[in-house]
Parts: C-alpha cells; sequence; structure tokens
C-alpha cells in the first residue's frame, strides 16, 4: 500500500480532468501548560534563549514561523507574499498588526541572506531572521518548527494574547493575499486551529511524468471525496462542508491558549505537523479545514522529509503501473459511521447514562475490536479525542480491520465514494 501523505488540492482540475482522475518567560509557559492539563510544552525551548531579542510590537495578535533550509530559489516570493497581506476587502494590513519569525537553519546556500536583504529593503515589515547551525540530533523539520512555534507562544504569551494566533507556512510556499485575515476570520468564528488549503502550482504539476501526474491527481480526489463523505456520516460544527483534507505545516494555525493545551508540537523528526494535528484532537480542540485560507506550493521531486509531498512523488515515479492500493470506501463509511455513533454514547454517557454491554458489543464488532476493552475505554477516556485516537490504535493492534476490509485500486474507490455520495447530495439518507 503507498501511504497517502500531504498533497495538494488540486480542486478545479480534479473536476475538469476526469479521465485521469476516474486527490518571554519560560515559567509563563509551565504554568499555562500545567493550568491546561498538558503534560509538556517543548521542554527543551522552555529552557533556552529566545530566538529573537526584540520585543514584539502591542499590538502583534499574529506570529508566522517559517522554517527553511537551502530555499534560495524561492524563498523571496514567499516573503513577498508575506508583505503584501490585506484584510477580506483587500486593504493592506496594518504592519505592526503580525509579524514573521524566520528560522535559516543549516543552511549551505544564501537563504539568510536573501532574508536579511529583504528585511532591509521593507523596514516596515516586521521580519526577524534567525540563524542557528543545529547538531545532527535537532537539524529535522520537526525541531525547527517546534522552535519556532514555542518562540510565537512565548511572545504572544508575552502580550497577554490567549487568542493570538501562531501561524506556520514554509520556504518554498505562497501563502494568498488574505492568508492571515482568513485565518483571523475563521478563529473569529470560534475554533481553535486551522488547516490551510494547500495548491500545487500548475507549472511543476504539468511538468510531472503522466503517470506521476496521474497518481497525483487520483489521491487528490480519493481524499476529497472523504472529506466530503466525513460530513455527511460523521458532521463536525466546527468544518463542516466546502471544507477540505489538508492539516500540514505549509497552512497551519492555532490560537496559544490551544498551542499550550495540547502540549505544543511533538518533539518528532517528522511529520511533526500530522503528530500535532492528533494532538489537537485529543484535547477536543475545534478544528476547521478552511476552503478560504489558501496557500501555493511547488509539486518538485526533491525533498528532505521522507513523508512529504516529494517523497511521494518520487514513489509514484519509481513504481511503473503498478496499482494504486487504498482502503475501499465501504471501510470508509462504516469507520465514519460507527465513530458517529460512539460520539453519541459519549455524550450519553456525559449525561449520565449508565453503560451496558449489549449496547457496546454491536458497536465493538463494527470497529473491530473487543468489547471489553471499549466498555473501559469509555468509562476511563477524558476526552473524546483521545478515546478516538485510542479505538483507532486497538484497530491496528488487533487487526481485525485491516482483514476485514482488504484493500482495492483507488479508480474503484473514488467510483464506489462517488456512488456512496450521490443520494447524500441529493438530501437522502
Amino acid at each position: 500500500m503507498i501511504s497517502l501523505n500531504r498533497l495538494g488540492q488540486e480542486d478545479t482540475e480534479f473536476l475538469v480532468d476526469n479521465s485521469s482522475v476516474k486527490s518571554v518567560r519560560s515559567q509563563d509557559v509551565i504554568d499555562l501548560a500545567d493550568r491546561s492539563g498538558s503534560t509538556h510544552l517543548s521542554a527543551l525551548t522552555v529552557a533556552s534563549q529566545a530566538l529573537v531579542q526584540t520585543l514584539p510590537q502591542a499590538n502583534c495578535s499574529v506570529c508566522v514561523c517559517v522554517p527553511v533550509r537551502d530555499e534560495a530559489a524561492t524563498l523571496e516570493q514567499t516573503l513577498i507574499a508575506l508583505l503584501n497581506q490585506t484584510d477580506l476587502s483587500g486593504k493592506a494590513l496594518e504592519p505592526t498588526s503580525y509579524e514573521v519569525i524566520l528560522l535559516a537553519n543549516n543552511c549551505s546556500d544564501q537563504s539568510a541572506a536573501i532574508a536579511k536583504q529583504f528585511s532591509a529593503q521593507y523596514p516596515s515589515f516586521i521580519l526577524h531572521v534567525v540563524e542557528r547551525v543545529l547538531p545532527a540530533v535537532e537539524a529535522h523539520i520537526g525541531r525547527v518548527r517546534q522552535l519556532l512555534m514555542d518562540e510565537a507562544y512565548q511572545r504572544l504569551r508575552s502580550l497577554d494574547r490567549p487568542q493570538g494566533i501562531i501561524a506556520s507556512t514554509d520556504g518554498d510556499s505562497q501563502v494568498s493575499p488574505t492568508w492571515i485575515a482568513a485565518t483571523r476570520w475563521e478563529i473569529e468564528q470560534g475554533v481553535d486551529a486551522v488547516g490551510g488549503r494547500i495548491i500545487t502550482d500548475r507549472p511543476s504539476r504539468h511538468a510531472l511524468e503522466a503517470h506521476t501526474r496521474r497518481c497525483f491527481l487520483q489521491e487528490v480526489g480519493y481524499r476529497s471525496l472523504i472529506a466530503e463523505l466525513e460530513s455527511y456520516l460523521d458532521p463536525d460544527p466546527h468544518d463542516p462542508f466546502p471544507r477540505h483534507y489538508q492539516h500540514y505545516g505549509a497552512s497551519l494555525a492555532v490560537t496559544a491558549e490551544t498551542y499550550a493545551q495540547a502540549g505544543g508540537l511533538p518533539p518528532v523528526r517528522t511529520a511533526e505537523d500530522e503528530a500535532f494535528y492528533q494532538a489537537l484532537l485529543r484535547v477536543n480542540a475545534r478544528f476547521r479545514h478552511s476552503p478560504l485560507v489558501q496557500v501555493t506550493t511547488s509539486a518538485r521531486q526533491t525533498g528532505r522529509s521522507p513523508v512529504g509531498l516529494a517523497n511521494q512523488l518520487n514513489v509514484w515515479a519509481n513504481q511503473g503501473s503498478q496499482p494504486f492500493w487504498v482502503e475501499p470506501a465501504g471501510a470508509i463509511a462504516t469507520r465514519f459511521q460507527a465513530r458517529c455513533r460512539l460520539r453519541q454514547l459519549w455524550q450519553r454517557l456525559l449525561n449520565g447514562h449508565q453503560l451496558l454491554q449489549p449496547e457496546v458489543a454491536p458497536l465493538a464488532h463494527t470497529l473491530g475490536i473487543d468489547a471489553t476493552w471499549l466498555m473501559l475505554e469509555l468509562t476511563e477516556r477524558h476526552t473524546l479525542g483521545s478515546l478516538l485516537a485510542q479505538v483507532e490504535q486497538r484497530q491496528h493492534t488487533e487487526g481485525h480491520w485491516r482483514r476485514r476490509w482488504a484493500l482495492v485500486d483507488i479508480k474503484q474507490a473514488i467510483g464506489a465514494l462517488r456512488h456512496f455520495l450521490e443520494p447524500l447530495r441529493q438530501g437522502q439518507p
């Protein structure tokens, strides 16, 4: 099975190209993390010196994090996009309302020099350029993004802004003009974190070899249809359709308060953004996959992450004409329906319902997990998010789900997903 990784969403092309689709105070950090029940908040960073010595502007409410390693070819465009931010009506944002922290780590090119020159050219643009040569054990995207987001948290905390926004993008990506404003708007609607829609630029996408491009578009279509099916079968009031499926570092934002509640960015090499998303779910954070928040990135086949888009494109390029195997639509629909029932049961328990084995056993059977184990978890889990995470892990451990649902060719899965969705789109049960 090919892993389903961090791929851009090309809605327009997917729809028109059906022939190919048929895809700083350390104690403050500790105090807030302790009050929220978090077990840690990047302890290594808490104990270290701040990355930026300059104090944040008094009205700063958004801190943008940009990890950079040898991005000289794209970095200026990344910074131009961040410079030219507007509100939703097209008016330029107040320059002091947000800041950008760029961490150039272990660079062998002119990335840091380009960033410093850009800062000098646009003095009203608040850009903090930090250079670091990290030891080999820390010279990976997980640690670098953690350093940046922890720093952003500390700076917003120093301004007493629990609803201040920590936003992340990448040095090879260009955010849309309303990226900050749309993120703010979504959080003002009552969510805690936002994943932006990540689109690959057309020239690099069309430069892909035909089989690789076809697999890419199939992946986008498959994941997009899953997101739509989820909105019908297990709806989230904070993440309604239209929505997408991405929650990756190129466009990821969270309030400072929720960042602490989730324990900060997990200390993993990669995929650090996916690990953070799971941490947010475990604390019941309200997450929005917003189509209004958009970023463009390159479909390049040279990358540094072993689970990134570049790596997946290379996998497809090297597999020849082998089928692209994925989970079938029936398994996906069954999971969403069972998860919805589990949410309903959880809510009844919160309202004082006495749990009975006969009502748990059928649900456990559907999920492919032990009923006695599920009974115990339902009485012991502290959040619904942590319960759902434990159920998913148990499915993997017991293996019944995997044996029950054999993988299928992605073309078959896409057709079946469309079949599932047709009556739901028409309002039929």
